[in-house]
């Protein structure tokens, strides 16, 4: 089995970690906060100080982080970054969700220590890693996603090759965006249901019976309704993805106005003191 390195070990790349030990492979963890890996201990897994450490035996280096100033540290800091411990014969793997400008700045860093670089970023959520139910979204060489493929296919049940390096990254920010405007969207009509003092239950149960309603758009409008905001996705964390999404389409001469709107509306419910809320928390704003 090969040895895998799993950086930032947050509600995703934690439960990434218990897969991989779960299936045999030898793991070590690097996280900022130590005691955030015990868990992970007590299954089998090594602690690494550094990620360089963390990195240096490695075959497979997944990092899982908030945004790309952790990415930037956990992979470039000159004295303990991942950079200086990769093996040649490695593949480096970034699963966070990034902006495709940095994942190509860390490809070029990558392929100057001779490794392989895939940007791998997946759609799902905590109980989609508990289960080893992760969608990848793969950019790079063919070469590395088939060194790479024995650890993703334990943490997915679907992965998707869509080019070069950067095409991962930027149909996941798609995948956030079209998923945060229809939320918005959803909590605007609630409030518009409410306002106007028809039964929001029945309005719902109609929508739902709907080609429009989204699997997503049923999931969310239950949790709604039921007042369950507990964070898969917070707020903060779509509002970081939305102003990426901004950066990319900048860096293109594309326009993204839907984006940009959805943007502004979380950026509202983040002002309110929403962000630790789930995506469903943005219906807040319309009560």
């Amino acid at each position: 089995m090969q040895s895998i390195a799993i950086l930032g070990l947050g509600a995703m790349g934690s439960r990434m970690a218990a897969k991989l030990l779960d299936a045999g492979f030898k793991v070590t963890v690097y996280n900022r906060d130590p005691g955030r890996a015990d868990a992970l201990v007590e299954r089998g897994g090594l602690v690494s100080e550094t990620p360089c450490a963390a990195a240096r035996d490695a075959e497979i280096v997944i990092s899982m982080l908030r945004d790309d100033a952790a990415s930037r540290a956990v992979w470039s800091d000159p004295r303990r970054g991942a950079l200086l411990g990769l093996s040649p014969t490695a593949v480096a793997i970034e699963s966070s969700t990034l902006t495709p400008a940095w994942v190509a700045e860390l490809s070029v860093a990558v392929a100057a220590t001779g490794a392989g670089f895939l940007d791998a970023p997946v759609a799902g959520s905590r109980p989609q890693a508990e289960a080893g139910q992760l969608v990848h979204l793969v950019g790079g060489a063919v070469l590395d996603l088939e060194r790479a493929r024995p650890a993703l296919r334990v943490l997915g049940s679907a992965l998707h090759h869509l080019g070069p390096v950067g095409s991962g990254m930027l149909v996941k920010l798609a995948v956030n965006a079209l998923f945060a405007v229809q939320i918005a969207s959803l909590g605007e009509m609630l409030g518009l249901f409410r306002k106007s003092g028809i039964d929001v239950e029945a309005a719902l149960a109609a929508l739902s019976a709907t080609p429009v309603a989204s699997p997503a758009v049923k999931v969310t409008a239950r949790a709604i309704q039921a007042a369950n905001f507990a964070p898969q996705f917070p707020i903060e964390l779509v509002e970081k993805d939305l102003n990426y999404v901004a950066a990319a389409a900048q860096a293109v001469a594309a326009d993204a106005p839907l984006a940009a709107a959805a943007s502004v509306i979380y950026g509202r419910a983040l002002a309110q003191g929403f962000g630790g809320d789930n995506i469903s928390g943005v219906a807040k704003l319309f009560d």
